[in-house]
C-alpha cells in the first residue's frame, strides 16, 4: 500500500494561512505523497540529483547539467527510512502501469483526515498515465486541495482542459521542457531574494498551494550543496 507523509516544516506553514482554512476544517491535515528524487523526475535538469546504493551504502549522484542539488535527494541519503518509503511508493506505482490502477492505489491510501495534499515533496509526474491518475483523484475528492510543482510540462499541456479547481499546478523552471512553460503559472529558483526582482518569494508553499494565486513566483536556493558547485557558497551566504 502507498504511504502518504505527514506535513514537514514548510508544508506545515500552510496551517496558519487564511486560504487554507477552508480545506483544513474539523481537524483535517496536510500530507504529501513522495517518490524517489531524480529517479522519478524524467524532465529535471538543473536540480537533477538521485540517491544510488552501492555495497549497502548510499550516496548522491548529481546529473551532468546539475546546477544545484535537489534538497529532497539530500533528505533521502540522510534518512534511510525516507528513502525506503519513497522507493516503495515509486515501485508500486510503476508496477500498476495504468491510470485506473494507479488511481485505485492513490485513492485507497489517501488519509481519511487529509485536507491539503502536496503531490511530491520528492519526485515528479513520471508518466502521462500517472499524471492522469492524480486528475482522477482530484475529481473524486473535491473536498481536498491538491497542489504540485512540476517539470513534466507536456503531461500538463496534454490535459489543460481537465484540470479541476482543487488541483493547483506550478510549472518549475530548470528542466528540459522550459520552452513549454510560457502559458502556465511558473516558479524559478533564485540565488538570493534580490535576484527575484519583481517576483514574490514563496517560503511557505502558500503561493504554490493557493488556487487564487495566478502570479509567477520564486524560491530561494536552499539545502545542502556539494563542493564544486557554486550553489554551495550561495547557500552558505543565504544561511548567514
Amino acid at each position: 500500500m502507498l504511504k502518504f507523509s505527514s506535513q514537514n516544516e514548510k508544508t506545515g506553514k500552510l496551517v496558519g494561512k487564511r486560504f487554507a482554512q477552508k480545506w483544513l476544517r474539523n481537524g483535517r491535515k496536510v500530507y504529501s505523497l513522495d517518490l524517489l528524487s531524480g529517479w522519478a523526475c524524467p524532465f529535471a535538469k538543473e536540480c537533477k540529483s538521485k540517491v544510488i546504493r552501492i555495497g549497502g551504502k548510499s550516496r548522491i549522484q548529481d546529473g551532468p547539467k546539475c546546477k544545484f542539488r535537489c534538497f529532497s535527494a539530500s533528505s533521502e541519503v540522510l534518512y534511510p527510512s525516507v528513502y525506503k518509503l519513497r522507493k516503495e511508493n515509486f515501485k508500486q506505482l510503476r508496477r500498476a502501469k495504468t491510470t485506473d490502477r494507479m488511481f485505485r492505489l492513490l485513492y485507497g491510501a489517501l488519509p481519511q483526515d487529509a485536507g491539503i495534499v502536496r503531490i511530491h515533496v520528492g519526485g515528479d509526474f513520471f508518466s502521462q498515465a500517472y499524471f492522469d491518475a492524480w486528475i482522477a483523484l482530484a475529481y473524486s475528492r473535491p473536498d481536498i486541495l491538491f497542489y504540485a510543482y512540476t517539470k513534466a510540462i507536456k503531461f500538463w499541456q496534454a490535459r489543460q482542459d481537465r484540470i479541476t479547481s482543487n488541483l493547483v499546478l506550478t510549472a518549475s523552471f530548470g528542466g528540459i521542457q522550459d520552452n513549454l512553460i510560457e502559458d502556465f503559472r511558473s516558479v524559478v529558483v533564485v540565488n538570493r531574494k534580490c535576484d527575484a526582482r519583481n517576483l514574490p518569494i514563496d517560503d511557505s508553499d502558500s503561493l504554490a498551494a493557493n488556487p487564487a494565486n495566478k502570479r509567477n513566483f520564486a524560491l530561494v536556493l536552499h539545502g545542502p550543496q556539494p563542493a564544486g558547485l557554486g550553489a554551495r557558497l550561495v547557500c552558505r551566504r543565504n544561511k548567514k
